[in-house]
């Protein structure tokens, strides 16, 4: 390999995910040790946290258009994984999403969110230019929907928003007339009783208490928790360690879901501003990469990875803040969580993949 366009590598990129890591990992370390079963977890999300970024570096050595002659075996892999959950995972807190290989679990939903951008940036980057025709969205969505629908019958409806919401803006920058947009709007408005019919109990119930807290106050005690935790901390927080929501355990699934009211109330607003200041530096940098590259594939990886970036940030911030209904949606780089965390490193590794050879690829062109 040209050690040259090593020099292209992004290290502004990996340092503020490492830097999101640690926020994570040093505030997991704050939410359980009071907890003997769960004291260690913040070294088992550090090793993690090593071998993700192992990762990254491996798959950013890769020229990432080998990934655009693989993606048909991508796709199938990612189909094949999710179905077998349906056979081989076992039943957890009424769900399957979990693929047990001994050595360690693995969350196949997590993976599909990556060939998902892989494979949605390949079809519509060969049809570069003619996204404003009806049938090219179509065909782009027609193979979006297969993954969609094996996560959402996990049951997963917020991983199943996440996908569908990063390929809607996928396309959206890829060219899609804004008719079009409409019709797909149309189609969902249609299309909601179908999904609210389908949609396990428990998902309705959590749209209906987000809609009606006091329809059921035992099962908003801990969105409630949540936002005490938050108001609570004031501007400069009660102190690391020492937030009484968080260290008496009044804030369940607090190093997971709700790390970010561990945050909110141990480290006050400053530690919230330099949380989002950190995630959107970081998705701006990624943007700034789909910015520098002139190959269509490239470009959408990026705006992919950050679209997921982004909207799963968002969907767990406001879940936290309690403008959206609970969706077990981890915070990106922050959460515990070895699959997701690997996932997105493996992500950055895509991007660091494509900004190393844009130089490379406008000397082809030339």
């Amino acid at each position: 390999m040209d050690r040259r366009i090593w020099r292209q590598f992004d290290l502004v990129l990996v340092g503020l995910a490492a830097l999101l890591i640690l926020y994570g990992v040093i505030m997991i370390y704050s939410a359980n040790q009071n907890q003997e079963d769960l004291r260690d977890l913040w070294q088992t999300q550090l090793t993690r946290a090593g071998i993700g970024l192992v990762l990254l570096v491996i798959i950013a050595a890769i020229d990432y258009r080998w990934y655009a002659s693989l993606y048909k075996l991508l796709y199938v892999v990612m189909l094949g994984l999710l179905a077998t959950l349906f056979i081989a995972a076992e039943l957890t807190a009424g769900t399957l999403r979990w693929l047990d290989f001994r050595l360690f679990p693995v969350q196949p939903s997590e993976i599909a969110k990556i060939v998902v951008v892989v494979v949605t940036a390949k079809i519509l980057a060969d049809r570069d230019g003619q996204m404003d025709k009806l049938k090219n969205l179509l065909f782009s969505l027609m193979i979006a929907i297969p993954p969609i629908i094996l996560i959402y019958l996990q049951p997963d409806l917020g991983t199943t928003i996440i996908v569908a919401v990063v390929w809607f803006i996928m396309a959206l920058m890829a060219g899609v007339h804004w008719f079009h947009v409409g019709l797909l709007g149309l189609a969902g408005v249609i299309a909601s009783p179908i999904v609210w019919l389908t949609m396990a109990q428990y998902q309705r119930d959590r749209l209906v208490l987000f809609l009606d807290p006091q329809s059921d106050p035992d099962a908003y005690y801990n969105i409630q928790q949540a936002l005490i935790s938050i108001g609570s901390g004031g501007i400069l927080g009660k102190g690391f360690s020492i937030g009484t929501q968080n260290q008496l355990h009044f804030l369940r699934v607090r190093h997971t879901d709700f790390i970010f009211s561990v945050i909110g109330e141990e480290l006050g607003l400053l530690g919230s501003l330099l949380l989002f200041t950190l995630i959107l530096a970081l998705i701006w940098r990624i943007i700034r990469a789909s910015d520098l590259t002139g190959d269509p594939f490239g470009r959408l990886i990026c705006i992919g990875v950050a679209a997921v970036i982004f909207f799963q940030s968002f969907v767990n911030l406001g879940v936290n803040l309690g403008l959206l209904p609970v969706t077990g949606t981890p915070l990106p780089f922050v959460s515990y969580g070895g699959s997701s965390l690997i996932a997105f490193l493996i992500s950055l590794g895509l991007v660091q993949s494509v900004l190393m050879r844009r130089k490379a690829l406008d000397f082809e062109e030339v």
